[in-house]
């Protein structure tokens, strides 16, 4: 499932904006190229699965509103052939900061979380030298 979709990526960065990044043919065509925009998703995605894999089960299973922002700003970035405008780069960081401070676990989603493995050492574990007085070996001292 995708974080993010191109009637998304429209909404929030309109129509004319997103042909310009994606018509590449030689004699334009004046639409969208849905392979070009879907192409730029698969990298979102497996860019955000990779900060996220650490600390959530993938697929996340239900919307995360600020996994879909940090898709939209990620994926407008991938679109860009050349250097884009300095708000979209200025996204674009914000998006890999984020993504960073998720998979630090110092911003937390909503979701299913991965279990850590233990490390076994979850018990406490005493071991002493046998006592070298006793009641048995004091008898006629006491």
């Amino acid at each position: 499932m995708p974080y993010t979709t191109l009637e998304e990526l429209t909404d929030r960065f309109g129509t004319p904006m997103l042909v310009s990044l994606t018509d590449r043919a030689e004699a334009a065509t004046g639409l969208i190229d849905a392979d070009v925009v879907a192409s730029a998703l698969a990298d979102t995605d497996a860019l955000i699965d990779g900060y996220l894999k650490a600390r959530y089960v993938l697929p996340l299973s239900d919307a995360q509103p600020l996994v879909a922002a940090i898709a939209r700003d990620i994926a407008i970035y991938k679109l860009h052939t050349y250097e884009p405008d300095a708000k979209i780069t200025a996204d674009y960081k914000q998006a890999l900061a984020s993504l960073k401070d998720i998979a630090a676990g110092t911003v937390q989603l909503s979701a299913a979380g991965v279990v850590p493995a233990s490390s076994g050492g979850g018990e406490a574990r005493v071991t002493d030298r046998p006592r070298p007085m006793t009641g048995e070996n004091l008898k006629g001292f006491i």
